[in-house]
């Protein structure tokens, strides 16, 4: 059986679904824009 730490470990960088970069994921993070896509000046 897998270690739940190593399952967390292994899975891919989360992607914006706008311009697809690599996220900085936070704790609370259920968006999938990234932080530029998702600036309210934009």
């Amino acid at each position: 059986m897998l270690n739940v730490l190593e399952f967390f470990r292994n899975l891919p960088k989360k992607k914006c679904s706008k311009c697809g970069n690599d996220m900085f994921e936070k704790a609370d993070c259920y968006g999938n824009l990234c932080d530029e896509c998702d600036h309210p000046a934009r």
